[in-house]
């Protein structure tokens, strides 16, 4: 066999082991060991609990397990759907969900833009510190809060009385409950959406600003031509990441704010969750409610992704 034969057998048998995956682990297993905590998270909290989808089609028993609960196919569902209240639920559900994603996406975006242009360091640090502690408070706790301000001696009734208006049960007001649903999202987690979009700014090439204020661009324009334009990108992703929770507006913050009388537009399939599974045991119906849930979000980001392929010169998720 002729020498460069050899040779260049050799080189491919090197090449072609840099390529595998033990190659990789050994050279860069620093990495993979950061890696493995969050792959460890995913597989033990949102793979194998995916096995237990299957009480939807049974009637899950806890004494008999899942292997011996008997089967009994699409029941649930029918069950879900022929519900007397399932199109109040489902329409509250939805009025919420599309309130906040068309009213409380936008919001992070325009902070971060107007964070972004404040040019004290001091002062934007300050800023940020003050709209990101409401994320880390409880809807417990923002409950309190929202009822001691909405409540009948709150600060919203004082100063209606010192205008000359009457005191309100806000907080048992069936037109007041969704705005102010949408106004605690936003006060609670504005601040904290603004952290993906800050930090893709300040990977933004310093020289495109540069180029663009020696052209006699003010602040304005290049935050309108450059700032938002390199920012859409990250706003479509989050956008179509967040469509997919879109039927899932979270029980705590449903729960520490309805009051027996805005019951009617402040139920939600997680609160109806709450009830039916954990108060009254039902376990297989409301894992069919779940499935449901994550049904409806799947189509939704299945079509809104290819709606950004087919509109958007970024794409999206894939």
């Amino acid at each position: 066999m002729p020498r460069n034969s050899k040779k260049n057998a050799g080189v491919m048998r090197a090449s072609n082991y840099k390529s595998t995956w033990r190659y990789n682990i050994r050279r860069y297993w620093p990495l993979y060991l950061m890696v493995l905590p969050g792959v460890i998270f995913l597989i033990v909290f949102k793979y194998i609990p995916m096995f237990g989808c299957v009480i939807a089609f049974q009637d899950y028993s806890v004494f008999k397990g899942i292997l011996k609960s008997d089967w009994v196919g699409l029941k649930h569902f029918k069950t879900l759907f022929a519900y007397y209240d399932f199109h109040k639920i489902l329409k509250n559900t939805i009025i919420l969900g599309l309130s906040g994603t068309i009213l409380m996406f936008p919001v992070p975006l325009i902070l971060s833009l107007m964070l972004n242009e404040v040019k004290s360091y001091r002062l934007k640090k300050t800023i940020q510190t003050s709209i990101y502690i409401p994320h880390f408070l409880s809807w417990v706790i923002v409950g309190g809060l929202v009822f001691d301000l909405f409540g009948i001696n709150g600060l919203f009734n004082k100063v209606r009385e010192l205008l000359g208006m009457s005191k309100i049960l806000v907080m048992q007001k069936e037109s007041w409950y969704r705005p102010i649903y949408i106004l605690s999202s936003m006060w609670k987690e504005a601040g904290w959406g603004t952290v993906v979009y800050l930090a893709t700014m300040s990977g933004i090439d310093p020289s495109l600003y540069e180029s663009a204020q020696m052209d006699g661009a003010s602040r304005f324009q290049r935050m309108r031509y450059i700032t938002l334009p390199l920012l859409l990108p990250t706003a479509l992703t989050l956008f179509l990441l967040s469509i997919g929770s879109f039927l899932e507006q979270g029980f705590e913050q449903s729960y520490n704010l309805m009051t027996p009388m805005t019951y009617s537009v402040a139920d939600i399939f997680d609160t109806y969750v709450y009830r039916i599974g954990i108060q009254m045991g039902r376990y297989s119906f409301t894992t069919a409610i779940g499935i449901f849930q994550s049904v409806v979000g799947l189509i939704l980001v299945v079509t809104f992704n290819k709606l950004a392929n087919r509109f958007t010169t970024d794409g999206g998720l894939w």
